[in-house]
């Protein structure tokens, strides 16, 4: 499995820790949307799109199973985010 393409939209609010979110295509063939990008304490994050339960807890639609595949996302992820507030900075 390889990520083909990873797409960010920003997020607009200032009162959130949400910076941006973020779609990945894998193998050009299946999408993954919605997956947050969060600022917290220790730096950026990922979230992985979830839903809220009746319980109201939240419980991931779309996960990694192992910590590479995680890794693999966090890191594609996250150097797309940097290159879209690079680029935005130079226009």
């Amino acid at each position: 499995m390889k990520i083909t393409n990873v797409t960010i939209r920003k997020a607009e609010r200032e009162d959130s820790r949400m910076r941006a979110v973020a779609s990945v295509l894998l193998d050009d063939e299946f999408a993954v949307h919605d997956i947050r990008i969060i600022e917290g304490t220790k730096g950026l994050f990922i979230a992985m799109p979830s839903r809220k339960t009746s319980t109201g807890g939240f419980r991931d639609i779309a996960h990694p199973i192992n910590q590479e595949v995680r890794t693999m996302f966090e890191k594609e992820i996250l150097d797309a985010y940097e290159k879209s507030l690079t680029e935005a900075s130079e226009e």
